[in-house]
């Protein structure tokens, strides 16, 4: 391992067939790295009969194995303790500890040097300033600080960037409300629940206007809202301020951004990750824009525990055209449209979570929490939709089921079964909402 910088501004601007060379030569390091230092990559490329003499090309990259999430549970907690086999340094090298929030399963450790630890930060330092952080902007961080790894490293950028950095740690939301009004901060992040939930109580248990707050920019992660069109209005409405997406994953990092020309899409930070797109059915990598597929992706220069070919199980798709902030690294058109564990068949169609978060959150009239639960009724698929109406607009339950009935059918092409609920009925959550139940796959 070395110091070397990862990054240099004219790796955003750098000519397509220039930038595919240089993920080439990352990937032959990271790939002949994790050959010669990971238990785990070693078993698993000695298995696929290929080494790191045979990557010579793109078409090359693709015949690398992927890694599951599974398969990492499965070689951690033994010896070198707690990370096991995939880990490529000394264990005295491991200055940082995370875990992934255990969402989708038994948590998945991640072990970083402080190489790693500044990787994280400049990956995030590219995200912040292309969103517009400078260093008169006073941050606050509204997230609790523990071993899940949500914003941590959006500090440390922040603080890199010059930022003045405010922890909000500890503190509830309404502490919180009153610390970013106290203390006159420009930009907050969050998960797009819980920027609404911060908005909803400040504006009807605070009795203030969010807007009123002097918030400038909003940096969201965690859930897909911030690229979904009515969940971004809904926030910057709230707010009074520009809201931009980010995505990225605890065992990937922080490999995406929307840029300030908010383009309807996300940009790949293809200087630091090779983002990979492949066909669910099929396994045949897509590059052709619109054709959505599960994301196949390497972090180029992460080095302690690397993650390399990783299926994130995240459904993306490459946009028509390029970016008009200037940027080479290609758009992921409306961010990341759901997990293919998510992405289900309800009555023979495909169901995506996201585009029902769309219809209700582009309805006035609507409260911003809702939830679907989908069912079977002897063999029959049934779905249910739960929303709250919003004070004041109780008397409009029939007109706003109409609405709700007509948009569902024109964006997903199935019947619901609609439920309303007063304001405040449904669960509210602070870090990732868990508004899709399925409740067949308990059968």
């Amino acid at each position: 391992m070395d110091n070397t910088p990862f990054w240099n501004p004219v790796l955003e601007t750098m000519p397509l067939e220039n930038l595919k060379n240089l993920q080439l030569q990352k990937f032959k390091r990271i790939f002949k790295w994790a050959f010669d230092h990971s238990r785990f990559h070693r078993r698993l490329y000695d298995q696929a009969g290929i080494t790191p003499e045979d990557i010579r090309s793109m078409d090359d990259v693709r015949r690398v194995p992927t890694v599951e999430k599974e398969m990492m549970r499965d070689v951690q907690r033994k010896d070198p303790f707690p990370y096991g086999d995939a880990l490529c340094v000394p264990l005295r090298d491991v200055t940082a500890f995370r875990q992934t929030s255990g969402t989708t399963g038994q948590a998945i450790y991640q072990a970083d040097s402080w190489q790693d630890w500044e990787w994280w930060a400049e990956c995030w330092s590219v995200i912040l300033w292309a969103q517009g952080y400078r260093p008169t902007d006073r941050v606050f961080l509204p997230f609790g600080y523990n071993v899940f790894v949500a914003f941590w490293a959006a500090h440390y950028a922040a603080e890199k960037l010059g930022c003045e950095v405010i922890p909000g740690g500890v503190l509830d939301t309404k502490a919180r409300i009153l610390k970013i009004q106290e203390l006159k901060a420009t930009a907050i992040m969050g998960t797009p629940t819980y920027i609404l939930g911060m908005a909803d109580t400040a504006q009807n248990k605070m009795g203030i206007d969010p807007k009123e707050l002097g918030i400038q920019r909003i940096t969201c992660a965690g859930e897909p809202g911030a690229s979904i069109p009515g969940t971004k209005r809904r926030m910057e409405n709230a707010w009074g301020a520009k809201v931009f997406d980010h995505a990225g994953a605890t065992e990937i990092g922080a490999w995406s951004y929307e840029c300030r020309a908010q383009s309807g899409g996300i940009h790949a930070n293809e200087a630091m990750f090779l983002v990979e797109i492949e066909d669910v059915e099929t396994g045949e990598i897509i590059e052709t824009p619109g054709r959505p597929g599960k994301m196949i992706i390497t972090a180029l220069d992460r080095m302690a525990q690397p993650c390399i070919r990783f299926d994130s199980k995240d459904i993306i798709e490459w946009a028509p055209d390029p970016c008009p902030c200037g940027s080479t690294f290609r758009l992921i058109r409306g961010g990341v449209q759901g997990r293919a564990d998510d992405i289900t068949k309800v009555k023979g169609v495909l169901l995506s979570p996201a585009a029902i978060e769309e219809v209700v959150r582009s309805i006035d009239g609507l409260g911003d929490e809702y939830e679907v639960v989908v069912d079977k009724l002897g063999d029959i698929d049934r779905i249910k939709l739960k929303v709250e109406t919003v004070p004041g607009c109780e008397d409009r339950v029939k007109a706003l089921e109409a609405q709700l009935k007509d948009q569902l059918r024109l964006k997903t092409n199935l019947g619901y079964r609609i439920e309303f609920y007063d304001y405040g009925r449904l669960p509210r959550y602070e870090v990732k909402a868990r508004r899709f139940k399925d409740l067949r796959k308990a059968h």
